[in-house]
């Protein structure tokens, strides 16, 4: 395929699964950081924290294991990378420790401007760290001025054009609907009646900015659609998309939040198929000169390195997925305050 090994073709799908993962899991709960500012009680605030206290960092192992992953894999699109979005990602950086440390400082004084504070904090920078990825997946698709050198020489202010932003914005929307979802399958009484108005407003929402940037993709990207002729089977993706959004109200009216949850998780994984695919063969996109472009075979590791990898990969991988099934066992069920509570 174009000169790709199946190693290397391996380790661009396991990159793809793993985003997919991360993006399923921390979507979630940083669609609940985007939403905590909406509820005005301390008790309330207390229960969205707690709704993900147990899992977050949990959630964030995905995220550590996609980054090892694309650094050992490919580490010419990983350096690239970081030459145009080192601003980007020290601000994302910033954005995940602060939603950390606003969980555990929180509730440690009763000064209520204390407790505004990091409200605060822990809802802008759930915000920021959600359209910072948007944004980076908008230019990835977009396309970046990667020279021949294997440079991005571009600014923060670069990375904001009108299509990343909107990208970046339609991920702010699509992961309050997905921590809407979730979080009232862990609330109860009053809350949990006040979450399911989110649900439809945030549904709403995220079908408007999933309809506008849609459009937007399919007309000023054209290899949005281009792959489908190369790969005619993919277009089965984008219908099954269609349909586990079709699923979110129609679930939520039945009163099925937990399978509005799966079809909102499905939703998510398309969107990282439908990305993956649009950037196949690439890795990185030259927006100077196609020739510059990192493809899968040149910005990979040698044969032998994504051979050992694959050797730890295999062995790696199911305690990762065990963790995370076992946390997720362990703290089903609805959010229950106590002492040792956020």
């Amino acid at each position: 395929m174009d000169g790709i090994t199946s190693l290397q073709l391996f380790w661009f799908v396991l990159l793809g699964i793993l985003m997919a993962g991360y993006a399923i899991l921390d979507g979630f709960d940083l669609g609940v950081g985007i939403l905590h500012l909406c509820v005005r009680t301390d008790q309330d605030r207390r229960i969205l924290m707690n709704s993900i206290g147990p899992l977050w960092d949990g959630n964030e192992v995905w995220l550590v294991v996609f980054g090892g992953a694309l650094f050992a894999a490919f580490p010419n699109a990983y350096a690239s990378a970081f030459s145009g979005f080192y601003t980007a990602f020290m601000m994302l950086l910033c954005c995940l420790i602060f939603r950390g440390v606003s969980m555990e400082f929180r509730s440690k004084m009763e000064a209520r401007l204390w407790r505004q504070f990091w409200d605060v904090a822990f809802c802008v920078a759930s915000a920021v760290a959600t359209f910072l990825f948007g944004v980076a997946v908008g230019n990835s698709i977009k396309g970046l001025p990667l020279d021949e050198h294997g440079d991005i020489r571009i600014g923060l202010l670069g990375l904001l054009h009108p299509y990343p932003i909107l990208v970046g914005l339609f991920a702010v929307s699509t992961f309050a609907m997905h921590g809407s979802i979730y979080l009232y399958l862990k609330t109860e009484g009053d809350l949990q009646q006040r979450v399911q108005r989110w649900m439809w407003r945030t549904f709403f929402l995220f079908l408007a900015m999933y309809l506008l940037t849609s459009v937007a993709t399919l007309s000023f990207i054209p290899e949005a659609t281009a792959k489908y002729q190369r790969f005619p089977w993919a277009i089965v993706v984008p219908l099954l998309n269609v349909l586990a959004i079709a699923n979110i109200p129609r679930a939520i009216y039945q009163g099925r939040p937990f399978d509005a949850f799966i079809s909102s998780a499905c939703t998510i994984a398309a969107f990282t198929f439908l990305f993956g695919l649009t950037l196949f063969p690439y890795m990185i996109v030259s927006s100077v000169d196609p020739a510059h472009s990192l493809r899968v075979d040149n910005a990979a590791s040698s044969e032998q390195t994504l051979q050992t990898m694959q050797i730890i990969a295999f062995l790696g991988m199911p305690f990762v997925l065990s963790y995370t099934a076992v946390v997720y066992w362990v703290f089903r069920g609805k959010v229950k305050m106590s002492k040792f509570s956020y």
